[in-house]
């Protein structure tokens, strides 16, 4: 049985450090196409389940690269969006001593904070089993309404809703974790690192206590992402695959960028799921697994992997 994702999200330009001391300088970045709910897309396309795409995106030159890119990648035009008004998002990245990324984002007048509801019909959502909605989009108006609409109608049309809250203290502001609270009511599947859990006023000794925290509103299920240490996976009765908590120590690979590692997870865990597969061991296997491989390149959309290349991992740790 085929099922339709709907991804619903910014696409940006990631605007990465040839060298992290690069950063601060300025002296020469790399440009790379990026945006939470863009990079899941692209990740489900290359994982052969290929998704629709409700994106805004401007018509400057950069807004006319992201077009491009989401075309190779297979991503259906229909609900690609082009704001003649609106520019495209910069997201600059810089790095810690320890590695660790920061975001610096350049959206006045963006087109991403630009989505107008209604734009993505009831009637497009009848062969919709699975709609995945990221957080920057919540983090302002028009855009916060217009997802939080999609989210309503999705969940009300029996839609599976995925939520990846994806906090950047950059954007998210005091309101941010009201806003995450009003998802919630809507959303099923809540992915998140412990970190977005914190971030939003939840509490818990350890990440399984965490998740089961999280596990409010309409949400059934729990997953959250331990970066190297792998991921784990809590739901509650009503979940599809029961009430159950799962653990994954992860895959040793070898770490180069950790951009958009969560949303190769994610587009992992969907494409599992998207094709039937039941068993919360076997989705952390296969999400891990692509969020490995998202590492080991430069850039988030360039690094998702495809279904060979996650076999390919899965096998050297056999």
């Amino acid at each position: 049985m085929s099922r339709r994702v709907l991804v619903a999200g910014e696409t940006v330009i990631d605007l990465i450090p040839t060298a992290p001391e690069q950063a601060e300088s300025g002296d020469r970045f790399i440009r790379r196409a990026g945006g939470a709910p863009a990079n899941v897309a692209v990740g489900l396309a290359r994982l052969g389940c290929p998704p629709w795409l409700w994106t805004r995106l401007g018509t400057d030159p950069m807004g006319e690269y992201l077009a491009g890119v989401l075309t190779e990648n297979d991503i259906p035009e229909r609900f690609v969006e082009r704001d003649p008004d609106g520019k495209t998002t910069l997201a600059v990245v810089s790095y810690d001593d320890s590695g660790d990324r920061s975001f610096t984002f350049y959206q006045d007048t963006a087109a991403d904070t630009r989505f107008v509801t209604g734009r993505v019909p009831d009637s497009a959502l009848e062969p919709v089993d699975w709609v995945v909605i990221g957080g920057i989009a919540l983090t302002a108006e028009p855009s916060r309404t217009a997802i939080l609409d999609l989210a309503r109608r999705a969940r009300a049309m029996d839609c599976t809703v995925v939520f990846d809250p994806n906090t950047r203290p950059e954007l998210s502001g005091p309101a941010f974790e009201r806003t995450v609270r009003d998802t919630l009511k809507h959303t099923h599947v809540l992915k998140a690192s412990t970190a977005d859990l914190r971030a939003v006023g939840f509490s818990g000794a350890d990440p399984v206590s965490l998740a089961r925290a999280a596990c409010v509103a309409s949400v059934h299920t729990v997953v959250v992402t331990l970066g190297a240490d792998g991921a784990v996976f809590v739901s509650r009765r009503g979940a599809p695959w029961g009430a159950t908590t799962v653990s994954h120590p992860g895959y040793t690979v070898d770490a180069v960028d950790t951009t958009g590692a969560g949303d190769g997870f994610l587009a992992g865990l969907l494409a599992g799921c998207v094709e039937g597969n039941r068993s919360p061991e076997k989705l952390l296997d296969i999400a891990t697994a692509a969020g490995g491989h998202t590492v080991t390149t430069t850039g988030a959309m360039t690094a998702l992997p495809t279904r060979n290349a996650i076999e390919s991992l899965r096998k050297t740790h056999e």
